[in-house]
């Protein structure tokens, strides 16, 4: 029997502490990274801006590229710009949408990408897949897992408080995800990886139980961890199955059909997850994620992120369109649009208004 029996696709250097910032030069002259120092930085207007400065001149033989939002036309300027220029990797510093941006713009170009996080709203700091604003909405890509991770404790406590309650909701989502996961494996035959299952789950569980909050180094070590986990969860089983369920596709749902009105992705798929257990009758599972996200400021009703009652059922009902071929407990119960009001109408009882 083989001592090795698979590698995991995973980043050589994940580095999350108070701080961090300040060996980034020496993180990326790791000669995994870069021999020549000759690296191309993408960075936000604001976080990744302001922190341009103070890096710049440890990183002389980089180049720096603003990038305007995390939309696919921003991603494929952005890889134009750097296409025959010889760089090592590309780097990108900031929020989670320029991190998407760089990791697909890194994919076109064909080089390994480190993701420098100023805050952590959600899973893709470490993940195989860019989720970018096109003219459909939004939609996902696939790309290699980032090479390096860096996140700075004391850049992240700086960065709005919403951010970090969103990673907390992303995370936490992946008890549901995984729910229905194994849902699909009973009803319908779909293989699940057990150690992508596992890893993800303990990312969100371990979110869920904490104790502490946004303002604790503690905390946000362990949401950050939990955000790398879930990340390395999908390289391992190759799709997003272990981080999106029937949570993701109503939060797909709220961008397509409210694309002007959405909130922060883990705003919605937190929401999300707690109406998913609800509906497969995991009373308590869904009481308890509603507690901690209400602990933690997030929304448990559509009216706490601009949304009405019915655009909420309306987005309930529309959720399954957004991943054809996935199987959750949304396909599972296949409710018409009544049974939707009424589900949630049990729901709001369950958790209390």
């Amino acid at each position: 029997m083989p001592v090795l029996t698979r590698l995991i696709p995973s980043p050589v250097v994940v580095d999350i502490r108070g701080g961090a910032l300040d060996d980034l030069a020496g993180l990326l002259a790791d000669q995994r990274i870069s021999s020549s120092g000759k690296l191309a930085v993408a960075i936000s207007g604001g976080s990744g801006a302001a922190l341009r400065e103070r890096l710049s001149p440890a990183l002389p033989g980089a180049d720096w590229y603003p990038v305007a939002d995390g939309t696919i036309d921003s991603a494929v300027k952005l890889a134009d710009a750097m296409r025959g220029k010889h760089y090592d990797a590309v780097v990108g510093l900031g929020g989670g949408k320029i991190i998407d941006a760089a990791k697909y713009a890194a994919a076109r170009v064909g080089l390994p990408m480190v993701a420098v996080a100023t805050n952590l709203s959600h899973d893709g700091i470490c993940s195989p897949v860019s989720i970018l604003d096109n003219d459909n909405g939004r939609g996902s890509y696939g790309v290699p897992t980032p090479i390096a991770l860096v996140v700075d404790l004391d850049v992240i406590r700086r960065a709005p408080s919403r951010f970090v309650r969103s990673g907390i909701g992303d995370a936490i989502s992946n008890i549901s995800a995984i729910a229905d996961w194994e849902l699909s494996h009973r009803e319908t035959g779909e293989p699940i990886d057990g150690l992508a299952a596992a890893m993800a789950r303990a990312a969100g569980e371990s979110v869920l139980r904490h104790p502490g909050g946004a303002e604790d180094d503690g905390f946000l070590t362990t949401l950050a961890e939990g955000l790398v986990l879930s990340g390395i969860a999908m390289s391992i089983s190759g799709d997003t199955r272990p981080s999106s369920g029937a949570c993701h596709e109503i939060s797909h749902a709220f961008d397509l059909l409210f694309p002007k009105r959405s909130a922060l992705h883990g705003e919605q798929v937190g929401l999300g997850a707690a109406f998913a257990m609800h509906l497969r009758g995991a009373a308590e599972e869904a009481a308890q994620i509603a507690e901690v996200l209400r602990r933690h400021r997030l929304p448990v009703l559509p009216g706490e992120i601009g949304f009405s009652d019915e655009e909420f059922v309306s987005a309930v009902g529309f959720a399954p369109q957004t991943r054809p071929g996935r199987y959750t407990i949304l396909e599972h119960l296949d409710l018409d649009t009544d049974a939707i009001r009424d589900a949630y109408a049990d729901y709001v009882k369950a958790i209390g208004s």
